[in-house]
């Protein structure tokens, strides 16, 4: 028999057709999944067993076990397949976040519980003093607060009556201090004179009323009304009981609290004279300490009651206020805090779940960052399958996935992938990626159940088929000279062991699964395949050492290892 020359692995030939690129990445696969002795082992192999032969016998010759396989319609299904352990869909450990005797644990084992289910009641009562303090705190920091605001706003002095600036005693850049005098504000637009009236007429006169006000100096008169009735009586020289009455005019100009006068009302006379006053004259203060940093008014301007006069700036009072503020944050926090202590005192279910463990019941010590209990979520179960890097460009979320479980005979599970890591594991040269699934019916599931997964990920029904190991570098496959489609392939150099003919034929390839590759062009029903299988290597071996063959082939007849075509024939990768 001929035997090809050993060679390397030819490089793809450029533009390199769709069906040659699936073809090489299938036979990609094979190769990752039949077991391969290399050439040089075999020879080592073969040298070896030149030991234990008997004196005179040679070394037999190394030659290709060739099988035959015919090419048939069959159905073929592409999986990926693995096991994995079920695990729930969310668990949470309930823990205790503080210390304290445990007052209610009203739930077992095997409850069902909503999230925001009340679980254990803890003792609070050491949290009601601590909790006092932090309000007390912060009350008093929100007054302080308060007040040094206030003062911020005192920064503007403003005008205690209406009236007219009489005088201003402070300029921009003064100090001023808190309670000092700095201008005088004067109302002498109209003026008061308060007059005695006889206490049975006053009786009768009434706010508002008109009055007419004679000078004592010149007898001029001047209108005005009535502002203020005294309630009580007063006796004057001679028993004469009177009562005070004010009365209001508008200065014309001249009037000052030097001049005197009396008045009329409704055609009483009063029982004698007085001095006009004005009706305002109040100083303006200084609240708080500061420098004048601007005046809004000027001597002889008109202002209304709380108009602004002036503002003052003050480093100190700034930094009292941010003090304030700081303070005033802290005990706000201090509060919230001791609230949120005051909330972990109840212990409530985070998830919606089962009750798998309950590890402390009512009347017992609960300590801190200990697992009270344990919630499983079991609306649905998952799992996750491992996927060799080579299979995991072929799975989507959204898959569907057969899913079967030792421990429930006779019922298969349907799952779905939910999720595709890219985040490998690699272990030698192989490369792995995690692929969760879920499943939703788990009627008869536990967590923690082994189970196996099937992913189908592509199906071909009644296609013509070859084993997978029929198929050669360069997307050929050799067939016996009878066979139909011989005639449009090249005769091989390979022969049978009696000196059979074969013919390389290139063939376009579809779907394939573990054992079998669907032809889509290339090949016909009646062909016969020639290759040698993947079991080849280890019958190889088995004879080299000088034992039978399967079947009674021996060391003459052995096989080439699985993939030791050595140059392009069936099998070589």
């Amino acid at each position: 028999m001929n035997l090809p020359v050993l060679g390397k692995k030819a490089p793809p030939a450029p533009g390199e057709s769709t069906p040659e690129k699936k073809a090489r990445g299938l036979r990609k696969k094979l190769l990752r999944k039949r077991v391969i002795l290399p050439a040089v082992a075999c020879i080592l192999a073969a040298a070896a067993a030149v030991r234990f032969l008997a004196p005179g016998q040679s070394v037999p010759d190394i030659t290709q076990n060739y099988v035959t396989a015919a090419v048939e319609r069959r159905d073929i299904t592409a999986q990926i397949s693995g096991s994995g352990t079920l695990q729930a869909a969310n668990s949470y450990s309930v823990t205790s976040l503080v210390e304290g005797t445990i007052l209610t644990a009203d739930f077992e084992e095997g409850d069902q519980v909503e999230a925001g289910t009340v679980l254990y009641t803890i003792d609070d009562s050491d949290m009601s003093s601590t909790l006092e303090q932090a309000e007390i705190s912060l009350n008093q920091s929100q007054r302080s607060y308060d007040s040094k605001l206030e003062q911020l706003e005192k920064l503007t002095v403003t005008a205690p009556k209406a009236g007219r600036i009489l005088s201003l005693d402070v300029e921009v850049g003064d100090e001023v201090a808190a309670g000092q005098t700095v201008g005088t504000v004067r109302n002498s637009d109209t003026m008061r004179l308060t007059l005695p009236f006889l206490a049975s007429e006053a009786e009768s006169f009434y706010v508002g009323q008109s009055a007419t006000v004679t000078l004592d100096s010149t007898f001029e008169t001047l209108s005005g009304s009535v502002t203020k009735i005294s309630g009580n009586n007063e006796v004057l020289t001679g028993n004469v009981i009177v009562r005070q009455v004010t009365i209001q005019v508008q200065n014309p100009g001249g009037l000052s609290t030097a001049q005197s006068g009396s008045a009329s009302i409704g055609g009483v006379d009063s029982a004698g004279s007085g001095n006009f006053t004005y009706t305002a004259e109040e100083p303006i203060t200084a609240q708080v300490s500061g420098e004048v940093t601007q005046i809004y008014v000027w001597e002889g301007s008109w202002v209304d009651e709380d108009a602004a006069v002036l503002s003052l700036s003050s480093d100190s009072l700034e930094d009292e206020i941010q003090s304030a503020s700081e303070s005033l944050r802290n005990a706000q926090l201090s509060l919230e805090n001791r609230y949120d202590q005051l909330e972990n005192y109840t212990v409530t279910s985070p998830i919606q779940g089962t009750i798998i463990d309950k590890n402390y019941n009512a009347g017992e010590n609960a300590e801190g960052n200990q697992v009270l209990c344990t919630i499983y979520d079991l609306s649905y179960l998952t799992m996750t399958l491992n996927v060799d890097e080579l299979d995991i460009s072929s799975i989507a979320v959204g898959q569907s996935v057969s899913v079967t479980a030792d421990a429930v005979e006779g019922k298969t599970y349907e799952g779905v992938v939910t999720k595709v890591s890219v985040a490998g594991t690699s272990s030698g040269s192989a490369t792995t990626y995690p692929v969760t699934i879920r499943i939703d019916d788990t009627d008869g599931l536990l967590p923690g159940m082994n189970v196996d997964a099937v992913i189908t990920l592509d199906s071909a029904e009644d296609v013509l088929a070859i084993p997978s190991a029929a198929l050669s570098r360069g997307n050929t496959v050799l067939v016996t000279a009878d066979s139909p489609s011989a005639a449009n392939g090249t005769l091989s150099e390979i022969t049978g062991a009696e000196g059979e003919e074969y013919y390389s034929v290139t063939v376009e390839v579809g779907t394939s699964d573990s054992s079998y590759l669907e032809i889509t062009s290339g090949l016909q029903e009646g062909d016969t395949v020639v290759y040698i299988p993947t079991a080849a290597s280890s019958e190889n071996a088995f004879a080299m050492m000088g034992g039978a063959m399967p079947g009674g082939g021996m060391m003459g007849g052995g096989a080439m290892p699985a993939g030791g075509n050595m140059g392009g024939g069936p099998g070589g990768r």
